[in-house]
């Protein structure tokens, strides 16, 4: 009798060992692809990797100078300019009136006749913050892209793979909304979850206009109704009608005070701003949230949307990891994610 009950209590006792190994795996290791999502590849003649190399290195603070050789940069506007048959200035001006020209790319800028980027670094807080704005012609170019083109549990991707995937110029990670079993999901017009968390979301209509929602108060499949293209769901909302909508004691869950952060946010109609700042090492404190709604505000936004974290925070440019991502301190290490934010044709 001694020998089946304890025999009982092994058997009994490796069952439970195997159900919570698998019930951790299928949490948080575990893929499941619920629905594929197209990768937007309409990508033109234009190239991010192609970029790459005539872009490396650090963007230099408060400063529109590139990092690499000032004689080959002259030599690519030269070039565009002779094919353009006139002066540099008329070729600006042909970028700002939306027609097709050659991109003229530097180390912490890009312009074509559709997309103006222009990436500036500074130290605020104690921190390294790196903020890109961001002019449209159309808001066709600002996009959205899941992790190996899917929806689903666990279905993760380094921001720079993604963005490599979709020839993104500019690109930053998203909400990461599979780390999480609620909280709306649209993409490119599509509902995928419409399932309330409670919280607030940032809403992109289809002219291009951000709006902060609280889920409780719209059904998901009413914005997409009214419009929505993109619907990301971490946030808060920190600068709302250009007023900072945070205070000191607003934290995202357990987080710490002082943490890399992501942003996006609205100057005003295809103007925009997208943020990244580095942070937990000795070198880069991190932003708060009250913080980094001081940082969007200052940079003109009406409506500015805190977006994943800590060791998400990333920011990619023409190929180019720009900022630290760092989750312990310890190292630099892109972690994977769920979805990105980025620019692209």
């Amino acid at each position: 009798m001694f020998k089946k009950k304890f025999a009982w209590g092994i058997t009994y006792g490796l069952a439970l060992t195997g159900f919570t190994a698998y019930a951790l795996l299928d949490t948080f290791v575990l893929s499941h692809v619920y629905q594929t999502v197209q990768l937007d590849n309409s990508v033109s003649s234009y190239n991010a990797g192609s970029a790459v190399s005539q872009c490396s290195g650090t963007v230099t603070a408060q400063t529109t100078a590139p990092a690499d050789d000032p004689a080959d940069t002259q030599a690519q506007t030269s070039a565009v300019t002779e094919a353009a048959g006139d002066e540099e200035a008329d070729t600006q001006t042909e970028a700002a009136s939306g027609d097709n020209t050659e991109p003229v790319v530097t180390a912490n800028s890009y312009s074509d006749g559709n997309i103006s980027i222009t990436i500036t670094q500074y130290r605020e807080y104690d921190t390294d913050i790196y903020a890109a704005d961001i002019q449209l012609s159309s808001p066709e170019y600002l996009k959205t892209a899941l992790a190996n083109g899917a929806y689903g549990k666990n279905v993760t991707a380094k921001t720079s793979e993604i963005a490599s995937q979709t020839g993104a110029i500019l690109a930053i990670n998203g909400d990461f909304y599979g780390a999480r079993e609620s909280g709306y999901v649209v993409r490119q017009g599509q509902l995928l979850r419409d399932s309330s968390g409670g919280g607030e979301d940032l809403v992109i209509y289809s002219d291009g206009t951000m709006q902060v929602i609280d889920e409780n108060s719209v059904p998901a499949s009413q914005l997409v109704a009214d419009g929505a293209q993109q619907v990301l769901s971490f946030g808060p909302g920190i600068v709302i009608d250009g007023q900072i909508a945070v205070d000191e004691n607003d934290e995202v869950g357990k987080a710490m005070a002082s943490n890399p952060r992501t942003a996006i946010g609205q100057i005003d109609g295809l103007h925009y701003v997208m943020v990244v700042s580095d942070g937990r090492t000795s070198s880069s404190a991190g932003l708060s949230l009250k913080e980094l709604a001081e940082v969007m505000q200052s940079l003109g936004c009406k409506t500015a949307y805190n977006l994943d974290g800590g060791g998400s925070s990333t920011m990619v440019f023409n190929g180019t990891i720009i900022n630290n991502p760092t989750t312990g301190g310890r190292h630099s290490k892109e972690r994977s994610v769920s979805d990105i934010v980025y620019i692209g044709q």
